[in-house]
């Protein structure tokens, strides 16, 4: 069972690098310049790919969650089919609020006093996971979880330990270099 999973872990990895893995030089939401990206649209517009992936979300969401949070925008499509999958209730995290409509930092059902786990897609410095998630605290939620398709950190790692989150990822950039 343990080498079948390893053996199916590796075959994902492969497809994330054939499919979404670019070379080049990219400068990063965090700022930092890398010659690896991982085109999150490509992963996600690939139907089969992306629900294998968020297939391994599910054992890594706590069993405690009562809602998923979705980040801006990467995190949007994640979240809904993991939400789908396992029939918790989802949220979609505006990095900031509009100023029109209802004006919402957080789309969906009420996450005061909720137990949330926190969903992206590829990670590389935790940033902006780690300022969502204190968006999440400031409405009442409680998050000590993230999971993500994608851990690719670069930089920082401490970031999401000083936010006080634990990363959950499906895939790690070893695993898919190894691939």
């Amino acid at each position: 069972m343990a080498s079948e999973r390893s053996h199916r872990l590796e075959a994902l990895a492969l497809r994330v690098r054939t499919t979404a893995q670019l070379q080049g030089r990219f400068t990063l939401r965090s700022g930092a310049v890398s010659d690896t990206y991982f085109d999150k649209f490509l992963l996600e517009s690939d139907p089969l790919l992306f629900r294998a992936l968020v297939e391994l979300l599910v054992p890594l969401v706590p069993d405690d969650t009562e809602v998923l949070a979705g980040l801006e925008l990467g995190g949007v499509p994640v979240v809904t089919v993991l939400s789908q999958i396992t029939g918790l209730p989802a949220v979609f995290v505006r990095k900031q609020a509009k100023p029109y409509g209802t004006r919402k930092l957080v789309e969906g059902c009420s996450v005061f006093g909720r137990t949330l786990a926190v969903v992206e897609d590829v990670v590389t410095s935790g940033g902006q996971i780690a300022l969502s998630t204190a968006d999440l605290r400031s409405a009442g939620a409680q998050v000590q979880v993230a999971v993500a398709l994608v851990d690719r950190r670069q930089g920082d790692p401490d970031a999401l330990e000083a936010a006080g989150l634990e990363l959950r990822c499906a895939l790690t950039r070893e695993q898919i270099d190894a691939a």
